[in-house]
Protein backbone atom coordinates (compact mmCIF):
# COMPACT_ATOMS: atom_id res chain seq x y z
CA UNK A 1 0.00 0.00 0.00
CA UNK A 2 1.41 3.81 -0.48
CA UNK A 3 0.15 4.55 3.12
CA UNK A 4 3.23 2.56 4.10
CA UNK A 5 5.94 4.28 1.96
CA UNK A 6 4.43 7.80 1.74
CA UNK A 7 6.19 9.37 4.37
CA UNK A 8 9.67 7.98 2.55
CA UNK A 9 9.09 9.39 -1.50
CA UNK A 10 7.58 12.67 0.13
CA UNK A 11 11.09 14.30 0.10
CA UNK A 12 11.96 13.09 -3.22
CA UNK A 13 8.93 14.04 -4.99
CA UNK A 14 9.65 17.67 -2.92
CA UNK A 15 12.37 17.55 -4.85
CA UNK A 16 11.83 16.66 -8.10
CA UNK A 17 8.69 19.06 -8.38
CA UNK A 18 11.12 21.87 -7.30
CA UNK A 19 13.84 20.65 -10.09
CA UNK A 20 14.29 23.45 -12.91
CA UNK A 21 13.84 20.60 -15.62
CA UNK A 22 10.20 20.08 -16.98
CA UNK A 23 10.27 16.12 -17.35
CA UNK A 24 10.88 15.87 -13.32
CA UNK A 25 8.49 17.69 -12.54
CA UNK A 26 5.78 15.85 -14.52
CA UNK A 27 6.71 12.73 -13.40
CA UNK A 28 6.47 13.91 -10.19
CA UNK A 29 3.23 15.37 -11.05
CA UNK A 30 2.01 11.76 -12.04
CA UNK A 31 3.39 10.30 -8.51
CA UNK A 32 1.80 12.59 -6.87
CA UNK A 33 -1.29 11.74 -8.07
CA UNK A 34 -1.05 8.22 -7.90
CA UNK A 35 0.13 8.46 -4.53
CA UNK A 36 -2.64 10.59 -3.69
CA UNK A 37 -5.27 7.93 -5.22
CA UNK A 38 -3.64 5.42 -3.60
CA UNK A 39 -3.82 6.96 -0.10
CA UNK A 40 -7.34 8.06 -0.12
CA UNK A 41 -8.94 7.57 3.00
CA UNK A 42 -5.99 6.05 4.85
CA UNK A 43 -4.91 9.19 6.63
CA UNK A 44 -2.45 10.44 5.16
CA UNK A 45 -3.70 13.93 4.46
CA UNK A 46 -0.65 15.66 6.35
CA UNK A 47 1.94 14.52 3.84
CA UNK A 48 -0.93 15.32 0.65
CA UNK A 49 -1.28 18.50 1.43
CA UNK A 50 2.41 19.23 2.08
CA UNK A 51 2.73 17.83 -1.33
CA UNK A 52 -0.18 20.40 -2.43
CA UNK A 53 1.85 23.07 -1.74
CA UNK A 54 4.80 21.97 -4.04
CA UNK A 55 2.73 20.83 -6.98
CA UNK A 56 0.40 23.90 -6.68
CA UNK A 57 3.09 26.70 -7.82
CA UNK A 58 2.99 24.19 -11.58
CA UNK A 59 -0.22 25.24 -12.30
CA UNK A 60 1.06 28.32 -14.58
CA UNK A 61 3.65 25.93 -16.52
CA UNK A 62 3.13 26.17 -20.43
CA UNK A 63 4.07 23.07 -21.42
CA UNK A 64 0.87 20.88 -22.31
CA UNK A 65 2.31 17.70 -21.07
CA UNK A 66 3.09 19.15 -17.52
CA UNK A 67 0.03 21.01 -17.39
CA UNK A 68 -2.34 17.70 -17.84
CA UNK A 69 -0.01 16.07 -15.33
CA UNK A 70 -0.18 18.96 -12.61
CA UNK A 71 -4.10 18.99 -13.05
CA UNK A 72 -4.09 15.53 -12.78
CA UNK A 73 -2.19 15.87 -9.52
CA UNK A 74 -5.01 18.31 -8.45
CA UNK A 75 -7.63 15.76 -9.27
CA UNK A 76 -5.95 13.15 -7.22
CA UNK A 77 -5.85 15.57 -4.28
CA UNK A 78 -9.73 16.43 -4.76
CA UNK A 79 -10.49 12.89 -4.29
CA UNK A 80 -7.77 12.17 -1.18
CA UNK A 81 -8.05 15.64 0.68
CA UNK A 82 -11.81 16.78 0.13
CA UNK A 83 -12.73 19.27 -2.48
CA UNK A 84 -13.15 22.05 0.04
CA UNK A 85 -9.17 21.83 0.87
CA UNK A 86 -8.32 22.51 -3.00
CA UNK A 87 -11.29 25.00 -3.20
CA UNK A 88 -9.54 26.66 -0.70
CA UNK A 89 -6.27 26.76 -2.80
CA UNK A 90 -8.32 28.10 -5.51
CA UNK A 91 -10.40 30.86 -4.08
CA UNK A 92 -7.32 33.06 -3.67
CA UNK A 93 -6.81 33.02 -7.74
CA UNK A 94 -10.43 33.36 -8.89
CA UNK A 95 -10.48 36.95 -9.07
CA UNK A 96 -7.03 37.71 -9.81
CA UNK A 97 -6.44 41.27 -11.77
CA UNK A 98 -3.99 39.37 -14.34
CA UNK A 99 -6.33 37.93 -16.85
CA UNK A 100 -3.74 34.66 -17.29
CA UNK A 101 -3.48 34.49 -13.50
CA UNK A 102 -7.63 34.51 -13.46
CA UNK A 103 -7.69 31.56 -16.86
CA UNK A 104 -5.85 28.90 -14.88
CA UNK A 105 -7.75 29.53 -11.72
CA UNK A 106 -11.06 29.32 -13.62
CA UNK A 107 -9.69 25.99 -15.86
CA UNK A 108 -9.09 24.75 -11.98
CA UNK A 109 -12.25 25.60 -10.17
CA UNK A 110 -14.33 23.93 -13.17
CA UNK A 111 -12.86 20.97 -13.19
CA UNK A 112 -13.41 20.81 -9.60
CA UNK A 113 -16.99 22.05 -9.84
CA UNK A 114 -17.43 18.96 -12.17
CA UNK A 115 -15.99 16.59 -10.35
CA UNK A 116 -17.17 17.29 -6.71
CA UNK A 117 -20.29 20.06 -6.87
CA UNK A 118 -22.17 18.43 -4.81
CA UNK A 119 -19.17 18.50 -1.88
CA UNK A 120 -18.57 21.91 -3.05
CA UNK A 121 -22.07 23.84 -1.18
CA UNK A 122 -21.07 23.45 2.35
CA UNK A 123 -17.21 25.25 1.42
CA UNK A 124 -18.81 28.10 -0.14
CA UNK A 125 -18.70 31.51 1.90
CA UNK A 126 -21.93 32.42 4.04
CA UNK A 127 -23.10 35.52 2.62
CA UNK A 128 -25.33 38.25 4.21
CA UNK A 129 -28.58 38.41 2.80
CA UNK A 130 -29.20 41.45 0.82
CA UNK A 131 -32.66 43.80 0.23
CA UNK A 132 -33.69 41.47 -2.99
CA UNK A 133 -31.69 38.22 -2.29
CA UNK A 134 -31.57 35.46 0.11
CA UNK A 135 -28.35 34.06 0.46
CA UNK A 136 -29.13 31.68 3.41
CA UNK A 137 -28.37 27.64 3.18
CA UNK A 138 -31.11 27.27 6.55
CA UNK A 139 -30.65 23.18 6.16
CA UNK A 140 -27.35 23.09 6.10
CA UNK A 141 -27.00 26.03 8.64
CA UNK A 142 -29.13 23.40 10.78
CA UNK A 143 -27.03 20.72 9.55
CA UNK A 144 -23.91 21.97 10.77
Amino acid sequence: MGKDYIYAVTPLLEDALMDRDLVHRQTAASAVKHMALGVAGLGCEDALVHLLNYVWPNIFETSPHVINAVMEAIEGMRVALGSAVVLNYCLQGLFHPARKVREVYWKIYNSLYIGAQDALVAAYPSLEDEHNNVYSRSELMMFI
